[in-house]
């Protein structure tokens, strides 16, 4: 052991002369420490959050979408389909349509996304099947039957419509000649199934029809807007997405991809962690004050121990590291509890779930914890620079003194 640490650890377990300075330590060990829990634990709840919401917006979207230039209709989709199909990075195909319509029920009407879909093809896709309430393998009309369709449960609510009932929707974008003029398309539906997924603004604006009736209401004849494709990494989405396009032979057609779709939500998410991340931070600031402030009082107590190292030979450079080595054990501890405390108060969280979310305002009900050690790794580092600052200070004041001032206070 060197010098400079043998002397900051017997400092530090040294009886003080006036024990207010060795409460003001403790204090200062157990702000590092509440910060250091406090930011681990955060940080493990948003990425508990961020995990739940991409494996939810992973269930309900495509991980890439086929579509045209233009948003012409896609002729002969089936073949396109089977040849997506057979790319190495492709799992599954199906083919959809998408239009804005407005849905009237008994509450009034509102706008909706009516997604056109063969259930057996999509349910390989995404969880539509695992989301529906009852699950339905078909949306074919029975001949003579009313046309079915798949709410939001969101949706139904505002339009205080049940399973059972009729909905008229109306497309603005589509018209049809009538003896009284040029009129939008209005087509009666009987909702057979509920839809819910968890995420509140799917959950409010979706409804699905069958394949077949959408092609017809909506005027595409044959055609469908675009081919939902499921890959094997949903991550390596953007990098497949291009690989596939260029298997299809590129223009005309185009790709999206779950995550450039849902850029801006993702954005804010990671600026949201920044933010607490610097936030909670100012705790650990707050303790490195009291830090500073214990090692001027150790370095006013030192005062005649400083002068009587001088005279024997000690450097101003070894008395500085000696002090810093002081501040840096104190912070070390706290950074150790803390840590030990957040990654307890983390598993305890993820294990019995004791704090309960409201299910009207968030998608789960319980607050998801995902820990992730490169987290520890930034707090530990941050709390540790934190405190070497907190101690640069009262560590120059004391290796400024000279040998004789000291001793001569004393």
């Amino acid at each position: 052991m060197s010098f400079e640490w043998f002397v900051a650890l017997r400092y530090l377990r040294a009886k003080r002369k006036t024990r207010f300075i060795s409460i003001i330590t403790f204090i200062s060990v157990a702000g590092v420490a509440v910060g250091v829990m406090a930011l681990t634990v955060v940080l493990a709840v948003m990425n508990g959050f961020e995990s739940e919401i991409h494996e939810r917006i992973i269930g309900i979207n495509a991980h890439v979408i086929v579509l045209r230039y233009g948003n012409e209709p896609i002729a002969g989709y089936e073949d396109l389909a089977d040849r997506i199909e057979d790319h190495p990075d492709a799992v599954a195909a199906a083919p959809f349509t998408y239009t804005k319509a407005v849905v009237r029920g008994f509450g009034g009407a509102d706008a909706a996304v009516v997604r056109g879909v063969d259930v057996e093809r999509e349910s390989r896709v995404t969880e539509l099947l695992a989301n529906m309430d009852p699950p339905l393998p078909d949306l074919g009309t029975p001949e003579g039957a009313t046309p079915r369709i798949v709410l939001g449960d969101e949706l139904a609510k505002r339009l205080r419509i049940t399973l059972g009932d009729t909905v008229a929707v109306t497309s603005p974008f589509d018209y049809v000649m009538t003896p009284m003029g040029v009129m939008p398309t209005v087509r009666r539906f009987e909702v057979a199934s509920l839809y819910s997924s968890g995420m509140y603004e799917y959950d409010q604006s979706l409804a699905y029809i069958d394949l077949e009736e959408s092609q017809s209401m909506f005027g595409l004849g044959n055609g469908v807007v675009g081919i939902s494709v499921k890959i094997e990494d949903p991550y390596d989405a953007p990098a497949a997405a291009a690989r596939i396009i260029e298997s299809i032979g590129g223009f005309p057609y185009r790709a999206n991809n779950w995550i450039e779709l849902n850029r801006n939500l993702f954005t804010w998410m990671r600026t949201e962690k920044k933010v607490m991340f610097w936030i909670l931070s100012l705790i650990i600031m707050v303790a490195a004050f009291n830090i500073a402030s214990t090692l001027i009082m150790v370095v006013m107590e030192k005062t005649k121990d400083i002068g009587i190292m001088k005279s024997m030979g000690a450097t101003a450079r070894s008395v500085l590291r000696i002090f810093v080595f002081e501040g840096l054990v104190i912070g070390a501890a706290g950074t150790f509890v803390g840590s030990v405390a957040g990654y307890i108060l983390a598993r305890l969280l993820d294990r019995y779930q004791f704090v309960t979310l409201p299910g009207d305002v968030y998608p789960i009900e319980t607050l998801p914890v995902e820990m992730h050690g490169i987290d520890f790794a930034l707090v530990a580092a941050a709390a540790m620079a934190i405190t070497f600052a907190a101690a640069v200070y009262p560590s120059w004041q004391a290796a400024r003194l000279e040998p004789v001032e000291a001793i001569r206070r004393e």
